[in-house]
C-alpha cells in the first residue's frame, strides 16, 4: 500500500530522518516505534504529504506523492483518514458537525446523507446519540473516539494514528487499542499507528518497525520483534537506562 524510500529530512542542521526505507503492507496494521523526539511523527507527515523530504520516494499504491502538485496531492489525502495525539476536534462545533466536516468539505451529499453517515461512524465507534454533545463535554477516551469517527468519515483507506493512547487510563487505552483493532477488521483499512505504548504495540500490531537515529532499524510480526537481538530494540522494549540508547 505504501513504499517509504530512502527519506531524508532535516531541519537546519538537525537530521530527523536519515535513509527511512519501510513497506505499509495492505490491509494490515503496522506500529513505528522509537524515542521521544525521534521523528516518528514526522515521518507520519511525510506520508500524508504534509511534509516534503529533502530526497527520497513516498510511494502510495505506486504513485510517488512527494512529486504531486497541490491539486493532486489533496486527491491522493482522500485515501487517507488521520487520528491526531489530541484528537483535534473543533471545540466550536458539535460531535455531529466534526464528523460531517470532511463530509461537508469533500463530498457531494444531501444533508440527510451525512447525517446518515455521521450516526453511523458514531455507531461504529460505540459512542450513538451524541452528536449535539460539544467537545469540551466529552471525556479524552470519548474525544479520541469522535476522532475516529471522523478519520473514517470518507471510508478511507488508510488511517494513520499519532500516539492514540497518550494521556489515557489502563482501561480507556484497552478500549482504544480494541476499538483500532475493530475498525481496521471492519473497514479492511490499512493502518499506521505511532506509538510508544509497549503493550499496545503487541496487542495492535500485523508489523511493527523501529526508527532510531532517523533508520529503520528493525522491523518484523510482534513475535519476531519480541525475539529481536537488536541492542537498540531489546532496551527500548525492556526500558533499561544500559544500552546503545542515551540519556541526554
Amino acid at each position: 500500500m505504501i513504499q517509504i524510500i530512502d527519506i531524508h529530512k532535516s531541519f537546519g542542521r538537525q537530521k530527523v530522518l536519515d535513509g527511512v526505507d519501510l513497506d505499509i503492507e495492505a490491509g494490515k496494521t503496522t506500529v513505528i516505534i522509537g524515542r521521544s523526539g525521534g521523528g516518528k511523527s514526522v515521518l507520519l507527515k511525510h506520508i500524508i504529504g504534509l511534509l516534503k523530504p529533502d530526497r527520497g520516494q513516498i510511494l502510495v499504491e505506486g504513485v510517488d506523492i512527494t512529486k504531486l502538485n497541490d491539486r493532486d496531492l489533496n486527491e491522493i489525502r482522500k485515501k487517507f483518514g488521520m487520528l491526531f495525539q489530541e484528537a483535534a476536534l473543533f471545540d466550536s462545533m458539535t460531535v455531529g458537525d466534526n464528523v460531517a466536516f470532511p463530509l461537508r468539505e469533500h463530498a457531494r451529499m444531501s444533508e440527510a446523507e451525512i447525517r446518515e453517515i455521521v450516526a453511523d461512524r458514531l455507531r461504529a465507534v460505540g459512542l450513538s446519540g451524541v452528536e449535539a454533545k460539544m467537545p469540551s463535554e466529552l471525556s479524552g477516551g470519548m474525544r479520541k473516539r469522535v476522532g475516529l469517527a471522523r478519520a473514517i468519515a470518507m471510508r478511507p483507506r488508510i488511517v494513520l494514528f499519532d500516539e492514540p493512547t497518550t494521556g489515557l487510563d489502563p482501561v480507556m487505552t484497552e478500549a482504544i487499542n480494541q476499538l483500532i483493532i475493530d475498525t481496521q477488521r471492519n473497514y479492511d483499512l490499512t493502518c499506521v499507528v505511532i506509538s510508544h505504548d509497549i503493550q499496545s504495540i503487541f496487542r495492535i500490531g500485523h508489523r511493527i518497525a523501529m526508527l532510531y537515529e532517523g533508520k529503520i532499524v528493525a522491523s518484523g510480526t510482534p513475535d519476531e520483534i519480541r525475539a529481536s537481538q537488536n541492542p537498540v530494540v531489546r532496551q527500548f522494549l525492556s526500558g533499561s537506562i544500559e544500552g546503545p540508547i542515551k540519556i541526554i
